[in-house]
């Protein structure tokens, strides 16, 4: 059964679990010795398993297409777009240089197709058309790009394009792209499109379009699928991958990697070294249920209060684990209205008064405001329940 809570309630529970976390980047580590920079984490926890150069601006050339897709995602989760709507090709989306799949002025794709050539093909030219179905224009979705990354603290990125073509002051670091990595996640549909290595596009035409995925070690490294790769002579060869074994799935990013063998082989040693070195523990996933919390004023009684994201624990493996504290702390004063995926609460996993884990509690489900009707049968049930 679940825990009912009102609003200012904090409990505290032993869950027999404590992982010590990471610390700190374990910067003696030699990893990608010939990148630029670099860095490891872990996914639900977010912890840095080892860092090279991690905030030094650079730029992020066709990585930045992670920030396009997790925008995508967004819409999708809110029902905005949906996988089979059209996406019309504007002669702009089309007139894109670099990688592409050749989208004629007028063409119509699937949001599916599109966010499937972004993903595997690293098509310009189907990002600016998704940009411009979501936002209207690029320039409104480049805004969107950057308050986003301004929503998760990130304070090495800014934008100017959605694919990453070369341009003035469009930059990011290593650990902003794996902070946007690690969001993008979230979405578990978002691994079934980048961990493609390959297929085809208008496969009913007489001229069907073969996908062939930039990012090799889908198909070499076993557990990899996905994110992005990038490529310019400035940049030299970039990659954002992840992968997951045994319930751990790790993030990792290289930047100016001077070959892609090269940049494959630092991702490589990189994943190599997280998953032989720890071990996650997980607590609960993503969309998990929390307690029913009291909302004031709403026309429902409670709201349901979920988890944010995949909730685990870190550590070394090997390391004993005792238990830990789990406290809930819901928002003051719950009232209606709430929007479906409010934070209205946060989930502290502790020991001994340290913080190791902090996690979102969402609102499951969007609560109106009572009628005065409602209210008003609400207040008589009160008095005749206590007369």
């Amino acid at each position: 059964m679940r825990k009912v809570l009102s609003s200012i309630v904090c409990v505290s529970i032993i869950i027999g679990l404590w992982a010590p976390t990471v610390t700190a980047a374990e910067k003696q580590v030699k990893l990608a010795e010939n990148a630029t920079s670099a860095i490891v984490i872990e996914r639900d926890t977010g912890e840095i398993i080892f860092e090279k150069n991690k905030d030094e601006k650079l730029p992020p050339v066709s990585m930045t297409k992670i920030m396009t897709m997790l925008l995508i995602m967004e819409a999708l989760e809110r029902e905005v777009i949906t996988y089979d709507d059209m996406v019309r090709t504007s002669e702009y989306a089309a007139s894109m240089g670099g990688s592409q799949i050749f989208l004629e002025p007028g063409e119509e794709m699937t949001v599916r197709d599109m966010l499937k050539a972004i993903a595997v093909a690293s098509g310009n030219d189907a990002s600016v058309a998704m940009a411009e179905h979501i936002a209207g224009t690029e320039e409104e979705f480049v805004d969107m790009m950057n308050n986003k990354a301004k929503d998760l603290g990130l304070e090495h990125t800014h934008f100017v394009n959605v694919n990453g073509l070369p341009a003035d002051d469009h930059y990011s670091s290593a650990h902003d792209l794996a902070i946007m990595s690690k969001e993008l996640l979230k979405y578990e549909d978002i691994t079934t499109f980048t961990g493609i290595y390959e297929d085809y596009l208008r496969q009913d035409s007489e001229d069907p379009f073969w996908l062939v995925n930039t990012n090799k070690l889908v198909k070499f490294y076993p557990g990899v699928d996905g994110l992005k790769t990038g490529f310019t002579q400035e940049a030299k060869y970039c990659l954002a991958a992840t992968a997951e074994k045994k319930g751990m799935r790790i993030i990792t990013v290289v930047m100016g990697a001077p070959s892609p063998k090269e940049r494959n082989a630092q991702i490589t040693s990189m994943l190599d070294y997280s998953f032989s070195q720890y071990e996650t523990h997980k607590l609960y996933d993503r969309g998990y249920v929390m307690a029913d919390v009291n909302v004031s004023k709403g026309d429902k009684k409670q709201v349901a209060a979920m988890t944010a994201e995949s909730v685990s624990l870190l550590t070394k493996k090997g390391v004993k684990i005792d238990d830990v504290v789990e406290r809930i702390q819901l928002n003051d004063d719950l009232r209606a209205p709430i929007e479906k995926g409010a934070v209205i609460g946060t989930l502290y996993i502790e020991k001994e008064g340290q913080v190791l884990n902090k996690t979102n509690l969402l609102a499951e489900s969007e609560v109106q405001e009572a009628s005065w009707w409602t209210i008003f049968k609400r207040t008589i049930g009160k008095f005749a329940v206590s007369s």
